[in-house]
């Protein structure tokens, strides 16, 4: 017998004994799945109902890849999802050919001006500038990988001019001064990792004239990282600002204040997705972030629904001044509009009291976070282009805008929606989501699970080495830089020298009929 007949012979046993073990297999399967009484699919079609379940599972990700429109996915269509990630990998937003939005759908439109500015007349620093690395694509094979190099590049960091710098409480003994309109959304560390904090502070850093907003989990080490100016949020758990019995440490706070970096603090009454507390798993509450939030570890933490520091407009005013006494700092508030009479009844609030915010955030219904419930993420809280008017309005018509800044949230991840968002009133805005794009989040939706697969969202040291922090630190600034120029060439096109100048004016709004709506027009429609 030669070698190739033994060699028949033994690949023959090896497939017989594999199609054997695959017959036991499913014969144990189909045992197992008539006689049990969960699964009625699996109980009439034994082992081939699994099908079903395999692919209910991978359904999410053949639909993000393969079926889904370019348009159509949420939160972040692939479309908005590859603009966030060019920007930031490549440091470029040109496209060809022409636009993918349906312009027979009814929507807010940015009013050009005949005779736009050149870009010499555009007022902007035109001194400072931001070294940063971007990549250039070489190759895009049909299969395998890209072949890309990773350069160093220098630009302007678009940043505003001396004379247009928002200044944040101004009769405060040490005023927050803003030279770039956007800035980053509170993100807890602990509902992102140590690398995600980290690449977004060395990134903003990098950036230039940007702020990252701390979230209520507490000032970490990992925000402090790249010297970025720091908005600390205080939620209703009070984290890092708390005693052992959960009650506000005034000391804490004064501690906090004196950290150079820390720039203002915002209370959070509420945000977009969730217009109640936070909250973070027990896996995720490790032994560091325990410390940081002054709370126990390995503990599950739930945020109550408000602060028992307030009940009402007048206490929590109170309690604000109370803040900006100790600290020195400015103090804003984070809310949710949910109709005219909130809107109404704060701006009301803050004339009769002569007390308030130095600045108010308010968020979107359509905004994020690493965990909430359905009910409240799809119907409690209006979207930020209905809420934003209704909050501008009501304090121009109280006579106190003048005291307030506003910074708007939800969903503004591009230029031309931010320049829409400072036209309806806001002064800044907040990024959050667009910012996790930029450091790799891929819309596995498992920010609540700890299990976020390329280590964005979870404190799993091991998912955590997906996210190389020198790398997408880059990322983070081309955005912020990519957005700012964006800005300052949308302002261009509307005639104006500056974002700053971004006024009602300068947007309309197109039904689906095709008639066209002043920006001022729309805001008397919210109101009837």
């Amino acid at each position: 017998m030669n070698l190739a007949d033994v060699l028949i012979i033994v690949g023959s046993v090896i497939i017989c004994f594999i199609f054997l073990v695959l017959i036991v297999i499913g014969l144990y399967l189909y045992f197992i799945d008539r006689s049990q009484k969960q699964h009625p699919v699996l109980r009439n079609y034994p082992v081939i109902g699994r099908a079903r379940y395999l692919f209910e599972t991978i359904g999410p990700e053949l639909r993000q890849y393969l079926f889904d429109h370019d348009t159509e996915g949420k939160p972040f269509s692939r479309f908005e999802y590859q603009t966030i990630v060019k920007s930031a990998k490549y440091k470029r937003d040109v496209i060809g050919y022409g636009s993918l939005r349906d312009f027979e759908k009814p929507g807010f439109y940015i009013r050009n001006s005949m005779f736009p500015k050149l870009t010499e007349e555009l007022k902007m620093d035109n001194e400072t500038t931001v070294k940063t690395k971007r990549y250039i694509l070489l190759n895009e094979p049909l299969f395998g990988q890209r072949k890309e190099v990773l350069e160093d590049h220098e630009s302007k960091a678009f940043l505003l001019h001396d004379d247009d710098a928002i200044v944040i409480g101004e009769n405060t003994r040490h005023p927050f001064v803003v030279k770039g309109q956007i800035g980053m959304s509170g993100m807890s560390y602990g509902a992102l990792g140590k690398n995600a904090i980290t690449a977004l502070s060395e990134g903003l850093g990098l950036a230039k004239g940007t702020w990252m907003n701390t979230g209520e989990g507490g000032l970490s080490e990992y925000h402090l990282k790249g010297n970025v100016d720091i908005i600390m949020q205080i939620g209703p758990g009070l984290f890092g600002v708390r005693d052992k019995e959960g009650n506000f440490n005034w000391d804490a706070l004064v501690e906090k204040s004196k950290i150079p970096q820390v720039k203002a603090f915002e209370i959070k009454l509420a945000q977009g997705a969730k217009t109640r507390g936070g909250h973070i798993d027990a896996e995720k509450v490790t032994e560091e972030i325990a410390r940081i939030r002054m709370v126990e570890p390995y503990t599950s933490i739930d945020s109550p629904n408000r602060f028992k520091e307030f009940n009402d407009f007048h206490t929590l005013f109170d309690f604000i001044e109370q803040i900006r006494e100790k600290s020195g700092k400015p103090v804003g508030m984070k809310v949710v509009i949910g109709s005219p009479h909130e809107a109404e009844a704060l701006a009301k609030a803050m004339k009769e009291s002569g007390k308030g915010p130095d600045f108010i955030t308010v968020d979107g219904g359509e905004g994020g976070t690493g965990a909430t419930y359905q009910e409240l993420a799809d119907s409690v809280g209006l979207p930020i282009k209905a809420a934003l008017p209704l909050l501008q309005n009501a304090l121009v018509k109280h006579g106190v805008r003048e005291r307030v800044k506003i910074i708007a949230s939800g969903k503004l991840f591009s230029a031309d929606r931010i320049a829409i968002a400072l036209a309806m009133g806001a002064d800044l805005v907040n990024i959050a989501r667009g910012f996790m794009i930029t450091v790799g989040c891929i819309q596995a939706l498992k920010c609540h699970s700890n299990a976020c697969p390329v280590g964005v969202a979870t404190t799993d040291p091991d998912l955590q080495k997906a996210l190389v922090i020198d790398e997408k630190k880059y990322r983070t600034a081309n955005y912020v830089i990519t957005l700012r120029e964006g800005l300052f060439r949308i302002a261009a096109a509307c005639g104006i020298d500056s974002p700053v100048h971004f006024k009602p004016e300068h947007v309309v709004y197109k039904d689906e009929k095709g008639r066209v709506y002043p920006l001022e027009e729309y805001y008397q429609t919210l109101l009837e």
